[in-house]
């Protein structure tokens, strides 16, 4: 029986930032080839992935501040850095990890000191971005599944013969 990674792939940006951590203390050979062939998981999938996720939530926020008069900050800070790595992505193809340059924005959010209004000022700019980001991105439509599926393949082999952890 063949198992392949199709269904298994989608541009989930917690799994994304897995294999942009600079946070690794030991990797197997393994792992190291994993992180090298990391942008065969880019796609415009992201748009699709971190968008709508993005959007539903905002949704449910607006619903928050109507019904309790109140948002969960931290969540809405997620939510904008969310928007900031998914326009790195299709722009750069890659994960940006650490958000040095909204550091300090993000912060206030986080801490409820950046008003509603302001922030979702910045969320549709945001939006606004990460559309024409889709629009000029050199991303191809779907991840490189047979890359995927023969490294899946691999690492299912190598754990069953070498005893892998």
């Amino acid at each position: 029986m063949t198992h392949t990674i199709e269904s298994g792939i989608s541009a989930n940006e917690q799994k994304y930032e897995c294999l942009y951590s600079q946070l690794v203390d030991k990797s197997t050979p393994l792992a190291d080839e994993l992180l090298g062939m990391r942008d065969i998981f880019h796609s415009r999938l992201v748009y699709q992935t971190y968008n709508g996720y993005v959007m539903s939530q905002f949704k449910k926020m607006l619903a928050d501040i109507r019904n309790q008069g109140q948002v969960k900050w931290k969540h809405v800070m997620h939510l904008i850095r969310l928007l900031i790595s998914g326009i790195s992505v299709l722009r750069e193809g890659f994960v940006p990890v650490r958000a040095d340059e909204h550091r300090e924005q993000l912060l206030a959010i986080k801490r409820g000191e950046m008003p509603w209004e302001e922030t979702e000022k910045w969320r549709l700019a945001l939006h606004t971005e990460f559309d024409k980001a889709l629009e000029e991105t050199t991303l191809p439509e779907r991840p490189d599944y047979e890359k995927a599926n023969d490294f899946l393949i691999k690492a299912r082999h190598a754990a069953l013969s070498e005893g892998l952890p």
